[in-house]
This record gives C-alpha cells, sequence and structure tokens, in this order.
C-alpha cells in the first residue's frame, strides 16, 4: 500500500474504532495489522491521531535537497563520462556543465545544484545504480628470461615530483584462442599527472612493440624519463634495452608475479582498454587501423582532457583497519600544467584545445568508432559466439551492456531526446 491508500484506510477505521466496544476494538486492531502490517502499539497511535484530525506524521531525517529532474540530469552525465566514481564525478562537472546546460536544457535551477553537489551525496544518490556495475579482468603475459639481470627490480613506492616515469604494459585481445596473430594493446601511463597513451599492434613482437613506445614518446607532452613494465618477454629483450640506453631512459621491472608493483597500469587497462573494446577477438589489419584510429584521436583527448582522477596520497594501517587518504581530483592536464614541467608548447597548444572541445561529441565519436570495431571482431573465437552459426547482423553488444559507451548511438540519443521532452512538459 502507499502512503496515501494507508492515511486513507485508517481514516476510514477511525470511526468504527471510536464507537467499537472494548472487545471489537480488540478485534478491529487485529484488522488493522493484518492490513498494514505492523504492530498494534502502531495501529493504536495511527487511529489515535486519525481521531484528533492530526496530519500523518512527517518523515524523520533532514528533506532531500536536490530533486529528481537534478538526480536525473546527474545520471545522465554520469553515464555519459562511463560512470566515473562520486569524487571524479564531482571534478569533472565544472568541465562538461557548459556543454550538458546546452545539449541536455538544464534549467537554472537544476544548473546550480549541480554546481552544489558534494562526492558523498552523489553516492547515497546513485548507489542502487552502482550496484549493477561489475568487472572482469585476464591476461596472457608470459614471463622473460632475457636481460634481467640487467635490469632493475623496481618495488617501493612511486615518489616522483616531475612527469615523465610511465609504467608500460600489454592488453591481449585474444577472445577465446590464443592461437595465432591478434591484436595487443601497448598501454602507457604516467605516474604523476595520470596522462596515458595507447596504440595497437599486431602479436607481441619485440620490434613493434619498440615502434609504439617510440610513437607515444612523440606524443607525449613531456620528456620520457622512465619506464617500469613486466616481466614479459616483449619488454625484457635486447631490442628495447637498448632503445631506453640509448635515449638515457631508466628501465626497471617489476617482481615476477606481483601485479602490485605495477598498480598504476593494471588499473588503466582496464579504464582505457578492457572497459572499451571487452574481450573479443580483433585479428584483422582491419580492426588494427581502426583501434589506432580511436586511440591516437578522441579517445585519448577524452580521457587526458575531460577525465579526472584521483591519487593516493597516504595509507595508514591501524589493526585491521586500512585508511586511504587522496588528493583533489584533477585531469592529466591539469596535473601537467600544476606540474610545471611539460613542453611548454604542447601544454599550451592543448589547454586552448579544450575550451573549444565538446565532451559529448568525444563520447558520440568514441561510441561510433566502437559500432565500427566490435563490426571487425572475429565473431567465432568471441566470448559467447563461438557456437553461434553465422555472424550476426548488427554488432554484439560487449560484456558490460550497462555502460554508456557500450550502448548503440540510437539508445543515447533516446535517453538524452527523453530527458529533454520530459523537461519541456
Amino acid at each position: 500500500m502507499t502512503p496515501h491508500s494507508r492515511c486513507e484506510y485508517v481514516a476510514r477505521v477511525c470511526p468504527r474504532y471510536l464507537q467499537a466496544s472494548r472487545t471489537a476494538k480488540a478485534a478491529l486492531l487485529d484488522e488493522v495489522c493484518a492490513t498494514l502490517g505492523c504492530h498494534r502499539k502502531s495501529a493504536i497511535r495511527a487511529l489515535r491521531r486519525a481521531a484528533r484530525g492530526a496530519a500523518p506524521r512527517r518523515r524523520r531525517g533532514r528533506p532531500r535537497t536536490y530533486t529528481a529532474e537534478t538526480i536525473a540530469t546527474l545520471e545522465t552525465v554520469w553515464a555519459v563520462a562511463g560512470y566515473p566514481w562520486s569524487t571524479r564525478l564531482c571534478s569533472l562537472l565544472p568541465l562538461w556543465l557548459p556543454a550538458a546546460a546546452q545539449r541536455l536544457q538544464i534549467p537554472p535551477a537544476v544548473l546550480t545544484q549541480l554546481q552544489a553537489i558534494s562526492a558523498p551525496t552523489i553516492d547515497r544518490r546513485l548507489r542502487s545504480r552502482k550496484r549493477t556495475l561489475k568487472r572482469r579482468l585476464y591476461g596472457r603475459t608470459k614471463p622473460g628470461t632475457l636481460l634481467k639481470h640487467h635490469i632493475e627490480v623496481k618495488t617501493e613506492h612511486w615518489d616522483v615530483t616531475t612527469p615523465g616515469f610511465l609504467e608500460i604494459d600489454l592488453v591481449s585481445h585474444s577472445g577465446n584462442s590464443a592461437d595465432g596473430l591478434f591484436c595487443q594493446s601497448l598501454n602507457v601511463t604516467d605516474i604523476l599527472t595520470g596522462w596515458g597513451e595507447t596504440r595497437a599492434i599486431m602479436g607481441k613482437g619485440q620490434a613493434a612493440v619498440r615502434t609504439a613506445l617510440e610513437e607515444i614518446r612523440r606524443v607525449l607532452p613531456f620528456p620520457v624519463q622512465g619506464i617500469d613494465s613486466d616481466n614479459g618477454s616483449e619488454f625484457i629483450n635486447r631490442l628495447l634495452f637498448e632503445y631506453c640506453t640509448a635515449r638515457e631512459i631508466r628501465f626497471t621491472r617489476g617482481r615476477p608475479y606481483k601485479k602490485d608493483d605495477n598498480a598504476h597500469i593494471e588499473q588503466k587497462n582496464w579504464v582505457q582498454v578492457r572497459k572499451l573494446l571487452g574481450y573479443e577477438r580483433y585479428d584483422s589489419p582491419e580492426a588494427l587501423a581502426a583501434i589506432n584510429a580511436l586511440y591516437q584521436h578522441d579517445l585519448r583527448l577524452l580521457m587526458n582532457l575531460f577525465q579526472p582522477s584521483v591519487k593516493l596520497r597516504e595509507k595508514a594501517r591501524v589493526g585491521a583497519r586500512v585508511t586511504r587518504r587522496y588528493d583533489a581530483a584533477a585531469t592529466p592536464l591539469d596535473r601537467l600544467i600544476a606540474s610545471g614541467a611539460g613542453t611548454e608548447p604542447a601544454v599550451e597548444q592543448l589547454s586552448q584545445l579544450r575550451t573549444t572541445l565538446d565532451p559529448f561529441r568525444l563520447v558520440a565519436a568514441v561510441d561510433h568508432q566502437l559500432q565500427q570495431i566490435f563490426g571487425l571482431a572475429n565473431r567465432r573465437l568471441s566470448p559467447g559466439t563461438a557456437s553461434q552459426a553465422a555472424p550476426p547482423p548488427v554488432p554484439v553488444r560487449p560484456r558490460r551492456s550497462n555502460d554508456w559507451f557500450f550502448l548503440p548511438s540510437a539508445a543515447k540519443e533516446t535517453a538524452i531526446g527523453r530527458l529533454i521532452a520530459s523537461r519541456s512538459r
């Protein structure tokens, strides 16, 4: 029963209750308790309030400040931005709201509330939606044995004050089978700023890894000072070792089978690669070219200019409880500007470019490219599609169907259009 229906029912029963005898009142209370599903004392209090003509008791606690329209708009921005957690979402709102105000026709009152909402409030209001988000990770890294005694092991905390110290890793796009050649994503992240770059290569050959790393080094807005990798043979080889030595780049590695030594890049492997491309198999030159087109243009601008991230400042353990404290969320470009150590012309160009870009258009462009990439996947060797007799007529959704990046463009436009139509009414 709704609260209004409960009040109507109590108002109808109240005259009978006042005129009934003691025995009849007991039977009537049993009826009220069975109908409302409440305790006898609660039923007695409700009947007494109705007899006095008092209004129903107000809900305890502080009234909600943010309207349903505000939360609906927040959910739309949250979905388009790729479901960032509350601290990052609160930080990216100032960057996204100017474009959102025009695209979603946000009223001034809702815009004011979105500018004032805090991260804990976002957590509470979006809690039910967050429970549906899951993730799944796996890899195909094989340990390398060459030159290990020449490459130092780094396990201590990264305490850097300048950009240029990178963690690198490969992400496999093999689907259900590791046989033959298939695409690999070389993922790179900067420790200080969180700046990320990715390139796709066919296979995991040493020359291909070195070539992709050189392409990334040329487009980074800061000089490369060091790289840190796992123990895969694609990294632990003489070709990459001599490449770093010739350019005075410090080359370190983590311990075998200890992913925590490369925690920064392991996290970015999900955010920048797996979350977008899923677990399908890509093994054609057309898929390689399409993935690189995605990595080199719209995606890098969206992630580095409009997606804030947080950094762990300290971690304290008291008994079994671990307390972590993070700094304020900021985009990689903002962290690079704050460091003052980037390549000045490149940083200035990126800052001016951000003022002219619309993050919603970048998301739409990324989504369009992803749909083309999904159509180039090898369905026969992709998860969940091996038993199909023929490829489906339309691209199959990736593994996380609730993620905004994995929704068809028509579904996104429908969601935004529904929000605009509700405001116009």
